[in-house]
């Protein structure tokens, strides 16, 4: 499949290698969807092959893909957790997530 250049990958999931928080915008995703740090993008980016997932969340809106993905895989509320918060970083978000000791080390969680 080719990619769509929809923008969803780069705004949904989590990326750990850019310490992007779940459901937030990469701070180098373009106004275009493209990557504005493409020939120095991390692994993860590069190795990203589009997928059925990408035709399940087809949408007119950047905005809708990402509410299809986040609910696909059941991450819209804690999505909605993370940007009401305004976690910059991923680690940030952990750290503040439901169930994370303030003192918890990598912030990782303990349910």
């Amino acid at each position: 499949m080719e990619c769509t250049r929809c923008g969803a990958c780069c705004v949904a999931p989590d990326i750990a290698a850019l310490d992007k928080p779940l459901g937030l915008r990469c701070p180098h995703l373009l106004e275009d969807n493209l990557c504005g740090r493409y020939d120095d993008r991390p692994s993860i980016c590069r190795d990203y092959q589009p997928d059925e997932v990408c035709r399940l969340i087809e949408a007119p809106t950047l905005e809708e893909r990402v509410e299809k993905y986040l609910s696909l895989f059941g991450l819209a509320e804690e999505a909605r957790a993370v940007k009401e918060q305004g976690c910059p970083s991923m680690k940030r978000a952990r750290l503040q997530a439901p169930g994370v000791p303030a003192g918890a080390p990598g912030g990782q969680r303990r349910d």
